[in-house]
């Protein structure tokens, strides 16, 4: 019977050839069709013609000062920090039974300092990469390159290109452009040349037999979707267009009906709980930080340690993909790795004979990972610098003073944590003039209880005497009247987070204040004089940045909200990991442990898997939205007709 429904399910459903599927992310698109195995995997850059490369025009990255010893130069607080982890690490070596040898890190310093390299001619190198020859370009001023050819580009190329990156952070890259047309338009571009270059789909008028399916972060902002329907429907002229959320999307892909989500991207970490189909909306979390940052703390500490690579600028192309390279190819979390160890690899630049380097690396190949734990030694400067500069923030479409991007608990107790000031009234927004709570605000479409006691368990969860029964927040009280809520917990604030670091208050800027908070500017301003829009331009100037396992615990903890102890340990034993910086070894234990750390009293329930069937986690999302798009029926597809009555409004709200 089974068989039988599948095969009826074909027959009745789209042709999965005529759907198209794209996940866009911040360093990589995924595109294909529904019928495809796999999708293929793009690069979200483009290469314009400029008068100055990037490599040219911005500091070498990481940022150093170059006139410094290498263990000097990015500053006392790294080093300090660096030192640090690796003398924990060796602590937690020790107590699992680890062979710690004595000068290690002597050894490594003391060979790439005097190491040098061997020069292999081009002739003599099979692996010589093919860079992308810029004479072959049309004759025009709109010519560029965009995926794959534009990352080929040299940087000493004539005439110059400078790369441009449309997504940042999971969101439009507003920062390096200077205008909202030029932004869209390299984002257009991109699309277009994967369908064509990728798909084989040359013509455009072809397109209009196809439907898309396109990828969406749990927490999206309006604009972006908006910008998408429109491209797809008026612009290209898709037959129809769905939209599925990244997390709902990964279950689907995965073949599981409820799981606690940790996408781990290139630029940014978004957490979500799936139930029955559906995000639990409130459990929504999104940090700015991913792969990209592994990358960069990685190759600080090897110049930290005397790289004998010192020129390395990951503003130049082939030094940022080498260096993704040497990311991936050692990067571990398996502490039964860590020793003195012998590498090399080949650096291979434009116009030149290709180098051999042989290098030493010691505790930093794991140090670099533990990042997304310990947060603190990654840069996070300029993250959030020009958000909203060129595309304004979506508002209700009846009260145009109120933003109407969607929003969490989860995700406004953990930007609580960094800014108390943000803690407003039980829902997170402000109190109207007549004491009662305006729900038009809030994502949630009932009254939820406060979210920000559920940050209160952590403390007593790094003690282990937690009852998830007896912290369950109690709900507000229904009716006209809501008590102001209680101070929010902070974390790290007591010091006493299991040994965990917490996000002591990071900035727009970047900056981090340790120790215990102090209260920002406005937090005793009258809450009547705070508007929706104050408050999420406040939201919006605190990057949200905190330990991984912390905002697991958090996610699942808002995600049962009313204290149901059963769903709790359903969704600890259910965490799956997915995305390409989940996919160093050693990954899923490591997170497992740092839970287990959090959570002694669920220890034996809580359990980190990846992607089942050896499926690649980089694409379980884009599969998941295939497995989507083909299903039999459903409600989601958005036809040109009704976009053109409804507008935005179709199916997005």
């Amino acid at each position: 019977m089974g068989d039988a429904d599948d095969e009826e399910g074909e027959n009745d459903g789209i042709d999965p050839s005529k759907i198209i599927v794209i996940h866009p992310g911040s360093q990589n698109l995924r595109i294909g069709f529904a019928s495809d195995a796999l999708p293929k995997t793009v690069p979200m850059t483009i290469a314009v013609k400029c008068s100055t490369p990037e490599s040219k025009e911005f500091k070498p990255l990481p940022k150093r000062d170059e006139d410094a010893a290498p263990e000097d130069q990015f500053g006392e607080e790294f080093s300090a920090k660096f030192a640090k982890m690796s003398a924990e690490l060796k602590i937690d070596m020790r107590l699992n039974k680890r062979q710690v040898l004595p000068k290690s890190k002597e050894l490594v310093v003391n060979y790439n300092r005097r190491t040098t390299p061997d020069v292999i001619l081009q002739h003599n190198d099979p692996l010589q990469i093919e860079w992308t020859d810029v004479n072959t370009l049309e004759k025009s001023a709109a010519a560029c390159f965009s995926g794959h050819d534009a990352w080929r580009v040299p940087d000493d190329s004539k005439p110059s290109f400078r790369l441009f990156h449309p997504m940042q952070l999971g969101q439009f890259h507003e920062k390096d452009y200077t205008s909202e047309e030029h932004l869209m338009s390299d984002f257009e571009t991109i699309l277009e040349s994967a369908i064509r270059k990728e798909l084989g789909l040359e013509k455009m008028s072809d397109w209009e037999q196809y439907h898309c399916v396109v990828v969406i972060p749990d927490l999206y902002d309006k604009k972006y979707v908006q910008f998408l329907l429109n491209w797809c429907l008026n612009i290209v002229e898709f037959k129809q267009v769905a939209f599925i959320q990244e997390s709902l999307a990964a279950t689907y892909g995965a073949g599981y009906s409820s799981a606690c989500i940790v996408d781990v991207g290139a630029q940014k970490t978004s957490i979500c709980c799936v139930e029955d189909g559906m995000c639990i909306e409130d459990s929504r979390i999104n940090l700015k930080y991913g792969g990209w940052d592994v990358t960069q703390a990685f190759i600080k500490m090897m110049l930290h340690d005397h790289f004998p690579y010192a020129d390395i600028n990951l503003m130049r192309r082939h030094d940022f993909l080498l260096a993704e390279e040497l990311k991936i190819n050692f990067c571990t979390m398996n502490q039964a790795e860590i020793s003195v160890q012998l590498y090399n690899f080949h650096l291979r630049a434009p116009n030149e004979d290709t180098r051999k380097y042989q290098f030493k690396t010691y505790d930093e190949v794991i140090l670099a990972p533990m990042g997304y734990c310990d947060p603190a030694i990654f840069d996070h400067e300029n993250k959030l610098k020009g958000r909203h500069s060129l595309i304004k923030r979506s508002y209700n479409a009846y009260d145009v003073d109120i933003p109407d991007d969607p929003t969490s608990a989860a995700q406004l107790a953990v930007l609580t944590s960094i800014k108390p000031s943000l803690a407003t009234t039980a829902t997170g927004f402000p109190m109207p003039s007549n004491g009662t709570i305006n729900h038009e605000f809030s994502t949630p479409s009932k009254e939820k209880a406060n979210p920000f006691n559920h940050l209160s368990r952590l403390d007593s969860d790094a003690n282990g005497n937690s009852r998830v029964t007896s912290a369950a927040a109690s709900p507000a009280p229904e009716g006209a009247n809501t008590p102001v809520p209680p101070v929010p917990y902070v974390f790290g604030a007591n010091g006493t987070n299991g040994g965990s670091p917490g996000p002591s208050s990071y900035l727009a800027n970047g900056s981090h204040n340790s120790g215990t908070p102090i209260p920002p500017a406005g937090m005793f301003i009258d809450q009547n004089q705070r508007t929706p829009k104050d408050l999420a331009d406040e939201r919006d100037s605190v990057l949200p940045i905190i330990p991984l396992d912390t905002a697991i615990v958090t996610s699942i903890a808002h995600a049962a909200a009313r204290g149901d102890e059963k769903k709790i340990r359903d969704f600890f034993g259910g965490i799956m990991v997915i995305g390409g910086g989940a996919k160093t070894p050693g990954f899923g234990p490591f997170l497992e442990e740092r839970l287990k750390l959090k959570r002694p009293d669920l220890a034996e329930k809580i359990l980190v898997g990846t992607s089942p069937r050896e499926m690649d986690g980089q694409v379980v999302v884009w599969k998941g939205a295939s497995v989507f798009g083909r299903m039999k029926t459903h409600e989601s597809w958005i036809s040109p007709l009704e976009f053109e009555r409804l507008g935005c409004w179709s199916r997005l709200d």
